[in-house]
């Protein structure tokens, strides 16, 4: 199962393999985490404090949220243009005489 860290958790990971003494490989040992993680986490939150990492990660969370909302409202206009033109198709039908005695009908205002 992957393991999930927090902010706080991955920071104090960071501060614990960049401990003099220490090499990235123990740490990533020690957490059950490859070193390869550590090394992106590093890249991703380097000069972070806590609550800038935690700010970062919110803003992450809110940008994939808006991201599948944004999805969300494109597929409903496009389900909603779909059923406009049928609709507007049926009207055309409407309006074409079936038999040439009969006379036009006008769309309905």
């Amino acid at each position: 199962m992957k393991k999930r860290f927090t902010i706080d958790q991955i920071i104090k990971i960071l501060a614990e393999a960049e401990t003099p003494g220490n090499s990235v490989a123990a740490t990533a040992r020690k957490y059950g985490i490859s070193e390869q993680t550590i090394y992106r986490w590093r890249q991703k939150y380097r000069g972070f404090s806590a609550s800038e990492a935690k700010r970062l990660k919110a803003l992450e969370e809110e940008n994939a949220r808006l991201k599948r909302l944004l999805a969300e409202k494109e597929l409903e206009i496009q389900a909603l243009t779909e059923i406009l033109k049928k609709q507007l198709d049926q009207e055309k039908l409407k309006i074409i005489p079936q038999r040439s005695g009969q006379k036009n009908r006008s769309l309905p205002k």
